[in-house]
């Protein structure tokens, strides 16, 4: 098969001739149509993962056909319309018994402990734990960005900070997660304040509903402070940078909720976390890891009545041959960018 490959970190993305894998005993193979260009895929080839091994085929974020079913699989057939969360859980473990598949004590995550999407085949495990069924009228572009980003910020903003009609969400980084994370805190009933540092990206939150939008090059806590009449319900950091966190932090009124879904690699250094402003506050700090295959019929549903529209955010659509330039220049465009076949 073709895939997009990297031999060093950092080093040269090129799509080459692999071997296509065969799918593992209760796990599929699965034929790409589309896979999703992310901010997580950057730092797999920046060497910031633990998990990656040279060399490496990138991507996570999928949506495409079953091609091939392993021993034990259930309820999958060649043929099926699927996507998948990025983490891929072991169904077997106590949070998989508790129904938390996003922390799975033996996830494995395509792209990151195996070989990803961005080729024309990516394996995936457990089969019956993590796939999901597409409806038919979903397209594959669309359907991919359900895979990470935009399943993501709807688990982030509608379970973990369960936000409520009339507050104020300050979002942190608008690039694919942010932008998402924007439309869903608005379909919630919420106030949105954006903030970023690009231009074009705060244009693209505006369009998707962000009643106020912030240059994050100031002082961002004062100025969501103000806007907001004493700071955010819920304050998310979706770009995963050290100064996005605090600001996030600092932006909220007492009893905030501050939900980090940015990565956030020791790599490339340690937030400070006001742990003071925490305790003064009695602020919340918690995190979101993705969301459970199980939970998706729920999104699935708000975005077949039209209440949610991930497609508005995918802005390019790409072939193979132009994911390295793609993965290379992430965060320099806004919106999400999807790699088709083709």
């Amino acid at each position: 098969m073709r895939a997009l490959v990297f031999e060093t970190f950092g080093g040269p993305l090129t799509v080459q001739d692999v071997p296509a894998p065969d799918p593992a005993p209760g796990g599929v193979v699965v034929e790409v149509a589309a896979t999703g260009v992310c901010r997580s895929d950057w730092h797999a080839w920046q060497g910031h993962d633990p998990d990656v091994v040279l060399p490496h085929v990138p991507g996570h974020e999928l949506a495409g056909t079953v091609a091939a079913v392993g021993a034990g699989v259930r309820h999958w057939r060649v043929g099926d319309r699927v996507t998948v969360p990025f983490v891929n859980a072991c169904g077997r473990c106590a949070q998989c018994a508790a129904g938390e598949h996003q922390v799975c004590a033996r996830q494995t995550q395509p792209g990151f402990t195996h070989w990803g999407s961005m080729a024309e085949y990516v394996a995936l495990d457990a089969a019956d734990v993590n796939l999901v069924a597409l409806p038919e009228d979903l397209d594959p572009a669309t359907a991919a960005s359900l895979g990470c980003r935009f399943a993501t910020a709807f688990r982030a903003v509608a379970q973990v900070a369960r936000v409520r009609p009339g507050e104020w969400v300050a979002v942190h980084g608008c690039g694919g997660v942010g932008l998402s994370a924007v439309q869903v805190a608005v379909a919630a009933g919420a106030r949105v304040v954006a903030v970023d540092v690009s231009a074009a990206a705060l244009r693209l939150a505006a369009a998707n509903g962000a009643e106020h939008t912030l240059d994050g090059g100031g002082d961002v806590p004062a100025a969501v402070t103000g806007l907001t009449g004493g700071g955010a319900h819920v304050s998310l950091d979706a770009l995963g940078a050290a100064a996005t966190c605090e600001n996030s932090i600092r932006s909220l009124r007492p009893r905030g909720r501050h939900v980090q879904i940015g990565l956030l690699p020791p790599a490339q250094g340690r937030p400070a976390v006001p742990m003071d402003l925490v305790i003064a506050r009695e602020l919340q700090v918690l995190g979101s890891h993705g969301m459970a295959a199980h939970t998706y019929p729920e999104l699935l549903g708000l975005v077949a009545a039209g209440r949610l529209r991930p497609q508005a955010l995918v802005t390019r659509r790409l072939p193979l041959d132009e994911a390295g330039a793609a993965l290379a220049a992430v965060g320099r465009d806004p919106g999400i960018a999807v790699v088709t076949r083709g």
